[in-house]
């Protein structure tokens, strides 16, 4: 098994044209595996940024397409899902895709005799906001529709796992920031995504609170880089399957964003102003992301945070100034 796993693998990737799904596509295309995405469109060709991606139709309602989808599949790498805002306007929606939708997934997988699923789940599934020492033993207490309607299909992927009926892999991914695989892919409501639009279309950096609350930033680059990792690691080295993926190291909103103004003065040359309205000078609870477990198995991040601020930035710049 061990030579087997840390083989080129391939992958059924879904949410292979979506915003993180999009960086994880390339990134194992690079690394050597085969790419198989899955979209729920009949009849899409590949996206002109990955144009040798093999594409196949899901019909999330049927058991049968999803295993078609699946034949002779290593490891099937489950982005799709409904996002946090839309999950919020539709609970029940986000229940049957987030929920059903993945089950139906497993379940064709394992039909199939796929070896390896990995789920992206969110660190959301521990509460809001994050807050304190979390580690993989921490008790979750979901209460957004997207955050429980993760929970749910992560028991399910866990199940299976601890049945032996597939090798199943949980990641708990925290606030993973980049720049998307094109301007197309419409995720620029998140936080990073929204100041370096700002930066370009604006000129200044607007906070809606003094940035005090703080976050684990993880970089797309290495959410991807830890896909490819799951995907090569040794059966032995899975444990119970449940990993959180974060960087480890809490910064706040304000530091993020003094961040991002300070490599839109090294592109352009220019300073930026930072605008926020006064806080109260509560500082907010420590937040301490532990995802040792991962890095246990070998896995170590790069942390290359101000490329992918500078990327997104650039993109930004060609996408959005006439």
């Amino acid at each position: 098994m061990g030579d087997q796993a840390s083989m080129n693998a391939k992958v059924l990737l879904t949410g292979g044209l979506g915003y993180v799904g999009g960086r994880v596509a390339l990134a194992l295309n690079e690394a050597g595996h085969v790419v198989r995405c899955g979209t729920r469109h009949a009849g899409l060709s590949a996206p002109v940024w990955f144009p040798n991606m093999q594409m196949t139709h899901l019909d999330w309602g049927s058991l049968e397409s999803l295993g078609l989808a699946c034949q002779g599949v290593d490891c099937v790498v489950h982005l799709a899902a409904m996002n946090e805002v839309e999950s919020a306007t539709d609970p029940v929606g986000a229940l049957e895709m987030n929920g059903v939708a993945s089950l139906r997934l497993l379940e064709a997988a394992k039909a199939v005799g796929v070896r390896r699923f990995i789920y992206f789940s969110t660190a959301h599934v521990y509460g809001a906001p994050l807050q304190g020492d979390i580690d993989e033993t921490t008790l979750p207490r979901p209460v957004h529709p997207y955050a429980i309607t993760h929970k749910v299909a992560e028991d399910f992927v866990l199940a299976a796992h601890d049945r032996k009926q597939i090798e199943g892999v949980v990641i708990r991914l925290s606030n993973g920031f980049g720049a998307p695989v094109t301007p197309d892919v419409d995720r620029w409501t998140l936080l990073v995504n929204d100041l370096c639009r700002q930066a370009a279309t604006t000129g200044e950096l607007r906070l809606n609170s003094a940035g005090t609350q703080l976050r684990d930033f993880l970089t797309l680059g290495d959410v991807a880089r830890a896909v490819d990792h799951l995907l090569r690691l040794d059966a032995g080295q899975l444990a119970d399957g449940l990993f959180n993926l974060g960087s480890g190291k809490a910064m706040s909103i304000l530091e993020m964003t003094e961040r991002i103004a300070a490599r839109w003065q090294v592109l352009t040359g220019r300073d930026i102003a930072i605008v926020r309205p006064v806080g109260d000078g509560v500082l907010p609870p420590a937040l301490n992301y532990h995802c040792e477990k991962l890095a246990a198995t070998g896995f170590m991040l790069t942390s290359q945070v101000d490329r992918e601020i500078d990327d997104t930035l650039q993109l930004c710049l060609q996408a959005f100034v006439k």
